[in-house]
């Protein structure tokens, strides 16, 4: 998988999707930098950053005045991808999520790429469902 290559390789989680998402058309390759801020649970641990990055892939397609802009969606597609990254992983937080790793391993690289590929699935998944093309 394409997202994952990309974070074994020196990219951060967000970014990873990110790019992930500009190889399949869902967004312009300016939104790269817009991840990088997203990286390590927003710098502080929190948020996951693969998390991160898919939602901010479901609110370019389809958030306020975006290519299939309609907010409520935008909002459903959110919620059901959260649901089931908590229904699997039980966490959303980057700390509790890479709890006894430690950063800048490769064990935390290699802990880590688990979630850039569940999210990056589920997120093809989930854009795929609403018939967006690839």
């Amino acid at each position: 998988m394409k997202a994952v290559e990309y974070f074994l390789n020196g990219n951060s989680c967000s970014e990873s999707v990110i790019l992930g998402a500009i190889d399949k058309g869902w967004c312009d390759k300016d939104l790269l930098s817009v991840a990088t801020a997203f990286s390590g649970g927003i710098g502080s641990g929190c948020l996951c950053g693969a998390v991160s990055g898919a939602n901010m892939i479901i609110g370019n397609l389809f958030g306020k005045e975006n290519k299939y802009g309609n907010p409520t969606i935008a909002r459903q597609l959110s919620k059901e991808f959260m649901d089931k990254f908590k229904e699997t992983h039980k966490a959303t937080c980057c700390r509790v999520l890479s709890r006894g790793t430690e950063a800048g391993t490769p064990e935390r690289k290699q802990h880590c790429s688990s979630f850039v590929e569940f999210c990056f699935n589920t997120l093809e998944e989930i854009i795929s469902k609403s018939g967006v093309k690839s």
